[in-house]
């Protein structure tokens, strides 16, 4: 069979598994074929051999069973880099690159900024923030020492050494170490905000991730209450704190930054106008 071939049974298989069949087709045959997808669009009458053939429909029944592309390629794009991901880690999603945007429109080209990643998971944030601002000192943090591994591992492969990656549940290290810790400019965080009990947890891709990356107590919002008010201690005055949160949270969300005394609060919509991000500033 033809690549055109194959591409087009594989959608078939596919089509009740998640929302683009095509595209997912595309990316397990190219990670099969060790090309690219422009490679398959300028190749499609080549033909695959029996060997290649039996990988690719493994891939596809791993798909169909559920699995995200991500974890069977070990990989994922995000703000142009490629970032090894596994199941320690979330995958990265589109619209957190709207964080990345709304850091380095309201920082531009400025020296000695501090930045904290907090819940860095394959780095996501830190390495794109880091790969646009060299001159920046990072921090990254997590509280699993598999996905600190593997975004120091990312860091590693994209050559960017202007991060320091901590093992810390929030703010633990840092409370341990207070005392003549510099202040931070800016701390950036896409926490678990899935209410613990919600359904979606135990559907589609979202199942094969870490929990602990994904929900928070009972409304999603635990571990945002505690970063929203612990952040005061580690942040400079007019300092930032940014955090990514679920589309139906923007008014509980102003309402935590409201109580915890931020000031110039602004909530931003992602592509799909969906509230997704909520900043203020330290008094």
């Amino acid at each position: 069979m033809q690549i055109t071939e194959h591409l087009k049974a594989a959608c078939k298989q596919l089509e009740n598994t998640g929302d683009s069949p095509r595209l997912d087709a595309e990316v397990l045959l190219s990670h099969c074929l060790n090309k690219n997808r422009t490679w398959l669009a300028t190749w499609p009458e080549k033909e695959l051999t029996q060997v290649q053939s039996l990988a690719f429909n493994s891939l596809l029944k791993r798909r169909q069973s559920g699995e995200p592309v991500a974890y069977i390629t070990g990989s994922r794009e995000f703000w142009s880099l490629n970032l090894h991901v596994t199941k320690d880690t979330l995958i990265p999603r589109p619209e957190t690159e709207l964080m990345v945007e709304i850091i380095l429109e309201q920082y531009p080209e400025t020296a000695n900024i501090k930045l904290l990643d907090l819940g860095t998971g394959s780095g996501a944030i830190a390495l794109a923030l880091a790969s646009e601002r060299p001159n920046w000192k990072i921090t990254a943090t997590d509280k699993s020492i598999a996905a600190l591994t593997i975004a120091k591992k990312n860091a590693q492969q994209l050559n960017l050494n202007n991060i320091e990656f901590i093992h810390s549940n929030w703010f633990e290290a840092f409370n341990e170490q207070l005392t003549g810790h510099p202040l931070f400019d800016i701390i950036a965080s896409n926490p678990p905000y899935i209410p613990q009990l919600d359904p979606h947890l135990s559907r589609g891709d979202v199942r094969f991730e870490p929990v602990s990356a994904l929900a928070s107590g009972e409304d999603g919002l635990d571990d945002i209450h505690l970063i929203c008010q612990q952040a005061l201690k580690y942040l400079k005055p007019e300092a930032m704190l940014i955090i990514e949160h679920g589309f139906d949270q923007k008014a509980k969300l102003h309402s935590i930054f409201t109580h915890s005394t931020y000031k110039n609060i602004c909530q931003h919509t992602d592509l799909a106008r969906l509230p997704r991000l909520t900043s203020g500033l330290k008094p």
